[in-house]
């Protein structure tokens, strides 16, 4: 079975910042020839994850509270206190728990995703960085 890797970099800002990427899956699987099998997307980084989601402005601002009840910030993490400088431990515990990686099956170069669903990126981080993210698509 084949397999093709694509990778490319999105410009985040940190503070829970939500970014879809459906589109651009989208785009990549009808650059490709193969109509059918399972596209995995996988983030780089350990403050990252990726996601589905219904993206709508609710749940956006409802995402970035539950994260902020869940795992809230706090200056005494010991990823904070024993590195000196560091802010972000509340970044890599969300993350932790969210994930970095997903698999979606395709079916006529078309995502099998739901009517809402939606493939996002979400940046725990506190500060802005470039994000590495990998598409690798098996199928025939």
């Amino acid at each position: 079975m084949p397999v093709i890797t694509k990778e490319f970099a999105l410009n985040m800002k940190g503070d829970d910042e939500i970014r879809d990427i459906t589109k651009k899956m989208s785009d990549t699987l009808s650059e490709i020839d193969m109509d059918d099998g399972v596209i995995t997307i996988f983030v780089k980084h350990t403050t990252a994850s990726v996601m589905i989601f219904e993206d709508e402005p609710g749940l956006r601002s409802d995402t970035k509270t539950i994260w902020k009840k869940l795992v809230p910030e706090d200056k005494k993490w010991s990823h904070n206190t024993l590195n000196a400088g560091e802010d972000n431990a509340h970044s890599h515990l969300r993350a932790q728990i969210q994930g970095q990686s997903l698999a979606i099956p395709f079916l006529n170069k078309k995502l099998m995703l739901g009517t809402w669903q939606h493939v996002v990126i979400i940046d725990f981080d506190t500060q802005s960085r470039k994000r590495n993210i990998v598409f690798q698509i098996m199928g025939e």
